[in-house]
């Protein structure tokens, strides 16, 4: 059986309702739904379970303290051609070093190096045709968005799955503590 996994950060479900306030407007989004709402930490992409097994292993050896984050401002990806809206994250070296030691123990497992730099975000539509003069109004409204921070005290690796309908299924299948 073959997983594809990835390693994010849950938003807290007490933020969901005023992100999804910011879901309007945006002609040709699909907006992502709140159970979708995570900050990836490092996409592994598909693997047997074997190899997900090893990188369960890696990945429960990261030790690190719980830590602050909070979202901060939006953007999109694909600048001339419009991919996917998101919502930063304020910046945070313990989110870098999270990364980081995602990345390690991805590689002690085995896997490909991640050949994209981190840019922390959460993401908050896929688009298709969407006209870049909408999309800079949204920015221009959301621009100073920001939420209260909240603790970070665990990573989740979830599974995706495609659907027939516009969005993925994600499914947690670990949780890692911070401590």
């Amino acid at each position: 059986m073959t997983l594809r996994l990835f390693a994010a950060l849950p938003v807290p479900e007490s933020l969901h309702a005023e992100i999804q306030r910011l879901q309007k407007g945006v002609p040709g989004a699909r907006w992502r739904p709140p159970e979708n709402f995570h900050i990836t930490l490092r996409f592994f992409g598909e693997m047997d379970e074997r190899r997900a097994e090893d990188l369960d292993a890696e990945l429960a050896r990261i030790t690190m303290a719980p830590f602050e984050l909070a979202l901060l401002g939006s953007g999109w990806f694909g600048k001339l051609d419009p991919r996917a809206l998101w919502l930063g994250v304020r910046p945070s070296e313990e989110l870098l070093q999270l990364n980081a030691k995602c990345e390690r123990a991805a590689r002690r497992a085995g896997l490909e190096p991640e050949h994209r730099n981190f840019h922390p975000h959460m993401t908050l539509a896929y688009l298709q045709g969407t006209p870049i003069e909408k999309l800079t109004r949204f920015a221009e409204r959301t621009g100073g968005f920001a939420t209260e921070p909240w603790q970070v005290t665990h990573f989740t690796v979830f599974s995706s799955w495609l659907s027939r309908g516009a969005n993925n299924i994600y499914e947690p299948e670990a949780d890692y503590p911070l401590l």
